[in-house]
C-alpha cells in the first residue's frame, strides 16, 4: 500500500507540474509529497525527476515509470467504479444451488419473477442433492433442507419442509389403510434410502412416541420419483411434503396416518444459506428479499 501511495504521489507531481500543485490536489503538505517521491526513487534505485528552482523534468527512467503509474491509477479507479456499481445495485452473476426436488417444485417457479425484477442479474442455478461447498464451488446462495442451518453461515428460513406418509387410493383400497404406525410392517414401504432416510420411522402423537422399522422391495433416491412411484400403486412412501403436494391436491395421493407426525430427522425446514459477514452483496440481498417475500 505504501508503494502504491508513493507511485500515486509521483504521478500527481508529473500531472500537475510541481510538488506544491500536486500537494493541493492530494490535500497534503508539499513536504509529504516530496518525501513520497524520494522514497519511491530510493526503492527503485533510480532518479525519476530532475528538479531545480524553476522547473522539473522526467528522466528517461522516470518517463517509463510514470506511464506505468498512470496505468496503475487508472486500474485503481476502474476497481472503485466497478465496486460502486456492484455495491449499490443488484448486478452480476448470481450462482444458486438447491436440492433437485425442492429446486424443481418450489424454487424454479419463483425464479421467472426474480429475473424480471432484476434485469442486471445473471442467474445460474445448480440442482444437486449433495451438500455443495459454497466456498470451493463459488456458490453465492445455497438452499438447504435441514433440521437446522449449518454453522458458520448466515441463514434465512423460508418454510417448514416436514415429511409425510402417502399412498395411492388404489393401493389403500387393495391393501387397507393402516390405523396405527405398527401396521406399516404389513405393507410395502418406500423411502429415500440414503443418509438418515432409512427404514426406521419415528412417530409422535401428543405425548406418545414410537419407532417402526418397515420393509419394502426397493428405495428411490429422489423424492419426486418416489412420490410418482407411490401414485402408481407401489406402496406407502415417506417423502417431503413439497414432493407430494401436487398428488395430494389432485387426488392421486392421500395422506396415511394423518394423526401421527414424523419427528426427529423428518422435521425439517428450507433455509437459504450464504457467507456470513458484515457486507451482503446486493444481488444476494435481492434474492433473499425476493424469495423471503414470496412465501
Amino acid at each position: 500500500m505504501q508503494l502504491f501511495n508513493e507511485m500515486a504521489a509521483f504521478a500527481h507531481v508529473v500531472r500537475c507540474g510541481g510538488f506544491s500543485q500536486a500537494a493541493r490536489v492530494l490535500g497534503v503538505e508539499p513536504s509529504s509529497v516530496s518525501r513520497s517521491v524520494a522514497r519511491l526513487e530510493k526503492s527503485l534505485g533510480a532518479r525519476l525527476l530532475v528538479r531545480n528552482t524553476r522547473a522539473l523534468a522526467l528522466t528517461e527512467m522516470g518517463s517509463h515509470i510514470y506511464a506505468e503509474c498512470e496505468k496503475l491509477l487508472a486500474a485503481a479507479h476502474n476497481v472503485q467504479d466497478l465496486a460502486g456499481h456492484y455495491g449499490n445495485s443488484a448486478a452480476g452473476l448470481l450462482k444458486v444451488s438447491a436440492p433437485v426436488a425442492f429446486g424443481q417444485v418450489w424454487l424454479a417457479p419463483r425464479l421467472a419473477g426474480f429475473i424480471e425484477a432484476y434485469p442486471d442479474v445473471d442467474l445460474q442455478v445448480v440442482l444437486d442433492d449433495r451438500p455443495i461447498d459454497l466456498i470451493d464451488e463459488r456458490v453465492d446462495v445455497a438452499l438447504r433442507i435441514a433440521t437446522a442451518p449449518p454453522p458458520g453461515f448466515a441463514a434465512l428460513r423460508l418454510c417448514a419442509a416436514p415429511y409425510v406418509l402417502i399412498a395411492s387410493p388404489v393401493y389403500l383400497t387393495a391393501h387397507g389403510a393402516p390405523q396405527q404406525p405398527q401396521e406399516l410392517t404389513a405393507h410395502r414401504c418406500l423411502h429415500l434410502g440414503f443418509g438418515a432416510f432409512g427404514p426406521a420411522w419415528p412417530f409422535q402423537r401428543g405425548d406418545e412416541t414410537l419407532a417402526v422399522t418397515v420393509s419394502g422391495r426397493y428405495s428411490i433416491g429422489n423424492s419426486l420419483a418416489l412420490a410418482t412411484a407411490v401414485a402408481g400403486g407401489a406402496g406407502i412412501g415417506l417423502v417431503p411434503e413439497f414432493s407430494a403436494a401436487r398428488g395430494l391436491a389432485d387426488g392421486t395421493l392421500v395422506r396415511v396416518l394423518p394423526g401421527w407426525e414424523l419427528v426427529d430427522t423428518y422435521q425439517r425446514s428450507a433455509y437459504l444459506i450464504y457467507a456470513a459477514g458484515p457486507h451482503v452483496a446486493p444481488k444476494i440481498r435481492a434474492l433473499l428479499d425476493y424469495l423471503g417475500g414470496s412465501l
